[in-house]
């Protein structure tokens, strides 16, 4: 495993996306634990979350929980590990997401977070989206608020814009480490917020890295696939996955990228974990572009 940093903490080139352990169609518990831990197996020290990842009503939290429990049951050393959580979205359980960046809300979301996730501060807090109804001054003040009392450790924004971004570093100087937006092979609509984030000393974690390029056959069908990429056409070269492929060339695109990939079983990410170690000709960079 290579690794990068968020904030003062280094953490692997490659994180766990655990949204796919609690939503919709999601595994098990055995096999929701068995993919963190073989995470952990493969060097994987970033574990992404949040209190809105579930599927029904009233299971807030659930994703949360679960990535507390797998750590708990693992036999090894798990102090290095950061867990970085979300707040400020919802779900109904109908399959709608609600959005509330309110101060009092995020605070109280945080604290639950918290509780839920049995430490003694979140390593890293995501605002999870903008409210368009709450001045974004008071959502990222909020997070001001929580660095302060010490019931996170850093904070991060995620969809958001430059002028976001911007803003946001004004209030919360060095507490602000990571920004995690959209981007992969096939939506690459955040190139600007790349940059900022790079030119201010931030973290990038896209999230949904892996869009344009079909779901590994260990993850099962996952509707229309798109094998005519070049990055099939170079996976198929080098004997090996599109989507190590696509990590690869996230990672090469800027050394502040820190993809976070899901997975719904232990096969899936300890191929992702491989991608670290791919490195990609200029060629290949340049057919990928």
């Amino acid at each position: 495993m290579r690794y990068r940093t968020i904030g003062q903490q280094t953490v692997s080139a490659i994180g766990l996306g655990a949204m796919p352990l609690s939503i919709e169609n999601r595994p098990d518990e055995k096999r929701a634990v068995a993919t963190v831990h073989a995470a952990l197996d493969a060097g994987v020290t970033l574990i992404d979350t949040a209190d809105s990842y579930h599927w029904h009503a009233g299971e807030t939290g659930h994703n949360e929980l679960l990535v507390a429990r797998a750590l708990a049951r693992y036999g090894g050393d798990t102090s290095g590990v950061l867990v970085a959580t979300k707040g400020g979205r919802g779900r109904p359980g109908d399959g709608s997401w609600t959005v509330d960046g309110s101060p009092d809300h995020l605070k109280r979301a945080a604290e639950a977070s918290l509780k839920r996730l049995g430490t003694d501060a979140i390593g890293l807090y995501q605002l999870h989206k903008p409210d368009p109804e709450v001045p974004w001054a008071e959502s990222a003040g909020a997070l001001r608020d929580l660095l302060d009392a010490g019931t996170i450790r850093a904070a991060g924004i995620s969809n958001v814009t430059t002028d976001q971004i911007a803003e946001a570093h004004g209030i919360l100087g060095d507490g602000l480490v990571s920004v995690q937006n959209r981007y992969s092979p096939a939506v690459r609509d955040s190139e600007a917020e790349l940059r900022l984030c790079e030119r201010l000393g931030l973290a990038f974690l896209p999230w949904s890295p892996l869009g344009g390029i079909s779901r590994s056959s260990l993850e099962g069908a996952s509707g229309a696939t798109s094998e005519g990429t070049p990055f099939h056409r170079v996976a198929s070269e080098r004997g090996i996955s599109p989507q190590q492929v696509a990590l690869a060339w996230l990672l090469a695109r800027s050394p502040v990228m820190v993809p976070i990939p899901g997975a719904g079983r232990p096969a899936s990410i300890r191929d992702s974990a491989k991608a670290p170690g791919v490195e990609l000709a200029a060629e290949e960079l340049a057919r990928l572009e």
